[in-house]
């Protein structure tokens, strides 16, 4: 008898480990596919941004006899963070996507400032919608980093966490990188109107 109610309890105790275990594995993976959908949200943001750079270089060429060397750094720039989007995709590494954007970053501040020179530019209409597209995709860009790095949190815990990180490598859960401010970015830029 003893043999019997001994036996039934483990039985009843595999079976709680069992369900638990699932539970634990199931909810690891949904979490790994919420932080996929989270990056899918990012890229799109990011294509929304990389689509209506050529059509704003476009704007501008027809407007103003403009350095061909300020055209080709933003083309180059901006060819430079798709493919290190593609790459941190796949990889999960957000890294060399961070500095591409951060150098397309730095080509369009010079091309903005290029149109500063050109006040027909800066009132046409064409110029100033694309402009405030650019503007609405850069805050929609923020919120889904932000998203994304929230997303990355929740799944990271889960795997870091017991019983979690009993399963993570049998999901094939690996730790994500978060999104982090760019380099330089804790220090205010000075501004003089003396120049």
């Amino acid at each position: 008898m003893k043999t019997l109610i001994f036996a039934g309890s483990f039985g009843v105790l595999l079976l709680i480990l069992m369900f638990g275990g699932c539970g634990t594995y199931n909810s690891i993976v949904s979490k790994q596919e919420s932080v996929d959908e989270a990056w899918a949200n990012v890229e799109t943001a990011y294509q929304r941004r990389f689509d209506l750079i050529p059509n704003l270089v476009e704007t501008v060429k027809g407007y103003a006899d403009f350095e061909k060397s300020t055209l080709i750094g933003v083309t180059e720039a901006r060819a430079a963070a798709m493919g290190a989007m593609r790459a941190a995709g796949e990889s999960g590494k957000l890294g060399e996507f961070q500095a591409a954007n951060n150098n397309l970053g730095v080509a369009m501040g010079r091309f903005f400032g290029y149109t500063e020179n050109y006040p027909d530019l800066k009132a046409n209409r064409n110029f100033l919608e694309l402009q405030a597209q650019l503007e609405g995709t850069e805050n929609r860009i923020s919120t889904a980093r932000t998203r994304y790095n929230r997303t990355v949190k929740e799944f990271n815990s889960k795997i870091k966490r017991f019983p979690g990180m009993l399963f993570a490598g049998m999901a094939g859960a690996e730790e994500r990188e978060y999104f982090e401010s760019a380099e330089g970015t804790d220090v205010a830029p000075s501004v003089n109107f003396s120049e």
